[in-house]
């Protein structure tokens, strides 16, 4: 039988949904969606699209943090972004928050997301090798 651990942090948005903010199986963290919604519900300031690929990002890596793995651990990410146009913005974004990290990684156009939202980003990654 596999055990199974929720993460819950209050450094990224509570799920506003049948959802947890991440599951750790295996030693697999498993990353549900996040969209650029601060932590603590209030809206973003400036709603263009660096900003909010920046707070999507950060509270992928906020969760992450919460399971106890670094950017280091990812070892997948998928990025759904409004307008294929907005991929070079979202991939500078991406590498200023991720570093050196390079988990493998999809964007996926698309033409609309929740609450008319432009970003919104999950992964999975590798925790179970850590001491």
């Amino acid at each position: 039988m596999s055990m199974k651990t929720d993460i819950e942090t209050t450094k990224a948005p509570a799920p506003a949904g049948h959802y947890v903010q991440a599951r750790i199986a295996g030693g697999h963290v498993y990353i549900s969606g996040q969209l650029p919604i601060r932590a603590d519900g209030e809206p973003l300031v400036d709603g263009g699209f660096e900003t909010q690929a920046g707070q999507a990002i950060d509270n992928m890596l906020a969760i992450l943090k919460a399971a106890g793995g670094t950017p280091a651990d990812l070892v997948r990410v998928t990025a759904y972004i409004v307008g294929v146009g907005n991929w070079p913005r979202f991939n500078r974004i991406y590498a200023e928050r991720l570093k050196e990290a390079l988990p493998a990684r999809t964007v996926v156009p698309v033409p609309e997301l929740h609450y008319g939202y432009l970003v919104e980003i999950d992964a999975i990654a590798v925790i179970n090798d850590k001491a």
